[in-house]
């Protein structure tokens, strides 16, 4: 599809400016429809093509771009890079079809790391389309709710592949001292006065303890302490 014939927001209240990239024309369109009678936001453009939708992107000056990760020329996620790579301030929406728990898992992963703010199932209602775009022109980030239970999911798994490696496979000896005075409830220059190490030092243990367990603070790390035995 062309662009909308006036490709250019308002002086007024400056709506929020978006291309909408489909190649389901009738779904493309009603979604075009729905959005254009929100007084604060503007489709300035729709394509079915990818290349077509990434030139749109970039010459309107799209501030969200509703990009469906099915498109049938160029997958969804180099679409993405190429939108970010030259308008990085431009904020991309992943649009999917896909209702399989797995498939959902893998497109939202690969859509967020090809730097998408947001994840969309079609079958979403109008309303929180809306709440994405208009999240999404603010900095903000938005997935559909199934798209976050998919996500949570693969979070909590995870960290219980973490949880569940044995301390000796994960982390150091003196790490292993470290995290025991952690759970005993002593700071970073106490932990350093008992093993007679620096403030710093403590710190970079922490830090390292930190990044192997995947957890992001000392409280988590003492839990994980405590489960495994490392408190006495």
């Amino acid at each position: 599809m062309t662009p909308t014939s006036d490709a250019t927001a308002t002086d007024g209240d400056r709506p929020i400016r978006v291309v909408v990239m489909d190649g389901h024309d009738l779904f493309r369109s009603g979604l075009v429809a729905i959005l254009n009678r929100e007084p604060d936001i503007r489709v300035v453009g729709h394509a079915s093509r990818a290349p077509l939708g990434i030139q749109l992107s970039l010459e309107l000056q799209a501030q969200v771009v509703l990009l469906d990760m099915g498109m049938a020329d160029i997958d969804g996620v180099p679409a993405t890079r190429v939108i970010l790579t030259h308008a990085p301030k431009t904020r991309v929406i992943a649009l999917s079809a896909t209702s399989r728990q797995p498939e959902v898992e893998q497109e939202v992963a690969t859509a967020v790391l090809a730097g998408a703010c947001g994840f969309l199932l079609k079958g979403t209602p109008t309303g929180e389309v809306v709440a994405a775009i208009r999240a999404a022109a603010i900095g903000g980030s938005w997935l559909s709710p199934h798209a976050a239970a998919v996500v949570l999911a693969r979070l909590r798994r995870e960290l219980e592949r973490v949880v569940s490696r044995a301390p000796n496979d994960l982390l150091s000896a003196r790490e292993l001292e470290v995290i025991k005075l952690v759970a005993c409830g002593l700071d970073n220059s106490q932990i350093a006065a008992e093993l007679g190490i620096s403030a710093r030092t403590a710190k970079n243990h922490l830090s390292n303890i930190l990044a192997k367990l995947g957890v992001s603070n000392r409280v988590q790390a003492a839990t994980y302490a405590v489960r495994h035995g490392l408190d006495g």
